[in-house]
């Protein structure tokens, strides 16, 4: 009798397990995650897998310099386990929000360990501001916050993801950590493809010009200058002097191809091409994806689209 009741009370637990799940069921539920922009949100799902439920603010083809965060924005970080963000002053409105919502959990900056560029003209500007008693805006310190142009960030970036939902989620460490490695060794790949493609080009043609200058880690490291007639945010416009030196310096130096970005309004651009015979290269994706079924739906299918789109356009 004894060992039919034991038998009866397995067969209860074992249904109450069913019904309910056990503690190692219930890590497997998708954890909540939020992640600033497109660029990032992808990465994040490429890490995270289905142990993960993402939501990302400012999604394809937005624009992260001048979004204004919602109410369902707030709701979202308040409810999260872990927010997830680009850091060097990209999202310059992350502070609000978090406020705004309430949130005080755990915040990974995915660039940590970057060493990130500066650009002489803001440095120049925030020291001018400070010697006048004045203070640079956050967003135009002279960092430029668009590390990922940069495959060999995007490691890093990889690599404190998957710190980040490891410490939120211990039960998924290893998923997270097999996930990265995968993803690790797609980047490898396409880091040699974009080395290779440069390499065809002659050194004297791999100078652009696109709308702002959101590719000096994309330059830095692989060997193509971009000009720019505004700074690292789209917010920023292009004064009448700006644009007329840059026009001479195309034309002086025979830039064959400028291209637009699919953030940016292309007018300043049209106007250049107009003015200098320049022809337009194509779009580039500098700090948003496209949407899914586009030509940049994915982080790593945004650098080869750039990478190919440039090799056309210069090589021709």
């Amino acid at each position: 009798m004894k060992t039919r009741r034991s038998f009866l009370v397995s067969i209860l637990a074992a249904g109450m397990v069913g019904l309910f799940g056990s503690g190692t069921a219930r890590a497997d539920v998708p954890i909540k995650v939020v992640a600033s922009f497109s660029i990032l949100g992808d990465m994040v799902q490429q890490v995270g897998g289905d142990r993960v439920h993402l939501t990302t603010l400012v999604g394809p083809d937005g624009d992260a310099h001048v979004y204004q965060p919602t109410p369902a924005d707030a709701r979202s970080v308040a409810e999260t386990k872990l927010l997830i963000v680009n850091g060097l002053g990209f999202e310059g409105w992350m502070d609000r929000l978090t406020e705004a919502s309430g949130y005080t959990g755990p915040v990974v900056t995915a660039t940590a360990g970057v060493a990130p560029l500066q650009m002489a003209e803001a440095e120049a500007e925030t020291e001018q501001k400070a010697e006048e008693g004045g203070q640079a805006d956050q967003d135009h310190s002279g960092i430029d916050p668009h590390a990922w142009q940069s495959l060999a960030n995007a490691r890093i970036y990889v690599r404190n993801i998957a710190d980040g939902l490891a410490a939120v989620d211990p039960a998924g460490a290893e998923t997270y950590r097999g996930n990265a490695a995968r993803y690790l060794k797609e980047i490898d790949r396409v880091e040699a493809e974009i080395h290779e493609a440069v390499a065809s080009l002659p050194v004297e043609r791999r100078k652009v010009v696109t709308s702002h200058d959101a590719f000096g880690y994309f330059s830095a490291a692989y060997g193509i200058e971009f000009l720019a007639p505004v700074g690292f945010s789209t917010e920023a416009e292009a004064s009448a002097g700006d644009v007329a030196n840059l026009i001479r310096q195309i034309e002086k130096e025979k830039i064959t191809a400028v291209f637009v970005e699919n953030i940016s309004d292309r007018r300043l651009i049209d106007q250049i091409v107009r003015e200098t015979g320049a022809r337009i290269g194509g779009t580039l994706y500098s700090d948003a994806l496209s949407k899914a079924d586009g030509p940049a739906g994915t982080y790593l299918g945004m650098m080869r689209h750039n990478i190919e789109t440039l090799v056309a356009a210069l090589g021709g």
